[in-house]
Formats: structure tokens, C-alpha cells, sequence
């Protein structure tokens, strides 16, 4: 078996280490790329397995410049995430939306093109969304306007860059340091409240959702699909 070559950016945490370890644990060669010094120092010592980059998904010098040192990638995995661009929309900062773009799909973007001449033919590009882009969640509507466009892209990229294949996962809540600005005591009790509405009656962990990733980068059927991981949060009212 041709031994495969992995790139996960934004793979120093939270759902894009999940994924990595479960990557390298197919045997694959995992890259990670992320922005922290410390993050990056920490994955070095509890994965030794896994090749630690430090570079912004947005910057394209800096992606590129990674990804050239790489070389072939069979399975690019991009699950950048900002922390801003949720709340009320009558009161939302523009400027901070601005920032959630920049942060979110122009880092995805950013990093597809500058992978683009360094994917293999039989490789594969998954993005990461969240269930918010088609979901009626109140105080959500700049972050779904932010991973709808990043999911936007599947369906065309899909067909415009076949027969590489181009998938996104949709994940809903999930614990990760992603919700680490909230107090702890207020995020227990939100993903308490969260999970009783739930129809699974849990929250996600980041392994959860690395299951998913893992499944529509390796699956060679599977190309143009947004798979919804959200533990039914589409079906019933979050608000």
C-alpha cells in the first residue's frame, strides 16, 4: 500500500488534532499546521507521531511555504475556525464579522489554492462548516454567513477540480477550546441545556466529529457532500 500524506491546518486542537491522530493512526504521514508556538510545542510532545507546522492558513506566503516543503498531499484537511461572528444581528460589530471572513473562509480558501498544485489526483479536500449555515438558530446569522460560504464552495469545487474530491463536514455543538471564553461554569450549563434539546441527548466530542472528517477524506465515493453531524440540532429549535 502507497503510504499516504496528510495535511490537517488548523491541526493543533480541538477537532483538527482529533483528526489528525486518527489519521496517523491509518498510518498516514499528518502534517498539522497552526498559528501558536505553544499549541504547536504541546502536539510535538503528546503526538510525537504527527509533523507540527507554524503558519497562517490566510497568509498565503506562509501556507504555501509549508506546503511546498511537504510535497505531494493525498488528503488536505482544512478546519480553520475563528471565535467571532456570533450574536444578536441588529447589534452584530461588521468589524468583527470582517474578521470572522478573514479568519474562516478566507483561510480556507487561501489554503485550497496554494495546495491546489500539490494535491495527488486521487487526493482530497475537506472543509470544515458547521450546521449553523442552514439552521434557524437565533444570534447565529453572521457565523452561518460565514460557514455557508466556506460550504458554498464544495458542490463546484467538486466538479471543477474532479477527480479530486471536495467534501464538508457540518458539525453543531461540539467541545472543543473553541468555546474557551466562556466562563466554565456557564458552558457546562449551556451544553447541559443543549443537550436535553438534542434528539442524541448529548453534546459532540471533537472525536465525534473526526470520525466524520476522517471518513469523507478517505472515502473514494464520496465527492461534493456536506455531511451534517450536529446530533439533530437542524430538527429541532435551539433558540
Amino acid at each position: 500500500m502507497t503510504q499516504h500524506t496528510a495535511l490537517v491546518v488548523g491541526g493543533t486542537s480541538g477537532i483538527g488534532l482529533a483528526t489528525a491522530r486518527r489519521l496517523r493512526a491509518l498510518g498516514a504521514d499528518v502534517h498539522v499546521v497552526g498559528r501558536d508556538e505553544r499549541r504547536l510545542d504541546e502536539v510535538a510532545a503528546s503526538d510525537p507521531g504527527l509533523v507540527g507546522h507554524r503558519a497562517d492558513g490566510g497568509e498565503r506566503a506562509e501556507i504555501g511555504a509549508v506546503i511546498e516543503a511537504i510535497g505531494r498531499i493525498d488528503w488536505l484537511v482544512v478546519t480553520l475556525a475563528g471565535s467571532e461572528g456570533s450574536g444578536p444581528f441588529a447589534s452584530l460589530d461588521l468589524g468583527m464579522l470582517r474578521r470572522a471572513f478573514d479568519a474562516k473562509f478566507w483561510g480556507h480558501a487561501t489554503t485550497i489554492q496554494a495546495a491546489l498544485p500539490h494535491l495527488a489526483e486521487t487526493g482530497s479536500i475537506t472543509l470544515l462548516g458547521a450546521i449553523t449555515a442552514r439552521a434557524g438558530i437565533p444570534g447565529t446569522a453572521g457565523i452561518a454567513a460565514v460557514n455557508g460560504a466556506v460550504e458554498a464552495m464544495v458542490k463546484p469545487l467538486a466538479v471543477e477540480l474532479a477527480p479530486i474530491r471536495v467534501n464538508a463536514v457540518a458539525p453543531g455543538g461540539v467541545d472543543t477550546p473553541w468555546w474557551s471564553a466562556i466562563p466554565e461554569p456557564a458552558r457546562r450549563e449551556y451544553f447541559t441545556q443543549a443537550a436535553r434539546a438534542l434528539p442524541v441527548g448529548r453534546i459532540a466530542t471533537a472525536d465525534d466529529i473526526a470520525e466524520v472528517t476522517v471518513m469523507a477524506a478517505t472515502n473514494p465515493n464520496l465527492t461534493g457532500t456536506i455531511i451534517e453531524t450536529d446530533g439533530g440540532a437542524r430538527l429541532v429549535s435551539m433558540g
